[in-house]
């Protein structure tokens, strides 16, 4: 069973970070003048994750929130990620001019962005700490061969493969963004009638 929940975070995760996705986004950058360190990119990506992990709850609860309902508002914004995914638009927009370097733009947000941090509070509401900090560490392996062969994996997949890869992993996305709202709705729901009967 903790295999198995490994495994799935993992692929989770991978889905939301989508590494390979953004390979030509990486491939500019470097085209530009960018100098991306793989493993200073992957150790910061690991730094992000993990303090968002378990501080993560610490950060909800200054604003009075808990993670089922940050688990709601993580799976629409999975959902729209896998929309972009699948459909080819552009629901969210990032900053222009932020090319500076390996911990910014490619560490975060292009790793560790909004949708990474929101998917792994999210996923505290079902999984351990554990089995999400293990597919934290394998996500980021995978992160680090990526970059370190991004030319490389560029010139074996090419454009259509890239793309083909892309519009996969945003079904699963989809697909885990609706499971997601549904174990999580109702919890919000729930809680909420609990809270107006007691007059709170």
């Amino acid at each position: 069973m903790l295999v198995k929940n490994i495994f799935s975070v993992s692929l989770i995760l991978f889905s939301v970070i989508d590494i390979l996705g953004n390979i030509p986004v990486i491939i500019d950058l470097k085209h530009k003048g960018v100098v991306v360190d793989s493993m200073k990119a992957a150790v910061a990506s690991l730094l992000l994750m993990i303090g968002f992990l378990y501080a993560g709850e610490g950060i909800l609860k200054i604003f009075g929130l808990d993670v089922q309902s940050f688990a709601v508002a993580g799976a629409l914004i999975i959902f729209f990620i896998g929309l972009e995914m699948v459909l080819g638009v552009r629901f969210f927009k990032e900053n222009e001019g932020m090319q500076t370097g390996t911990i910014v733009p490619i560490a975060f947000p292009l790793i560790a962005g909004a949708g990474t941090m929101t998917t792994i509070i999210s996923l505290k509401s079902k999984f351990e700490n554990l089995e999400i900090l293990a597919a934290i560490f394998l996500n980021v392996v995978v992160v680090f061969a990526v970059l370190h062969f991004s030319d490389l994996i560029k010139d074996k997949l090419g454009d259509a493969g890239a793309a083909v890869l892309r519009k996969v992993f945003g079904i699963i996305l989809l697909a885990i963004a609706v499971k997601l709202f549904k174990e999580n709705f109702h919890l919000v729901i729930t809680s909420g009638k609990k809270l107006a009967f007691s007059g709170v």
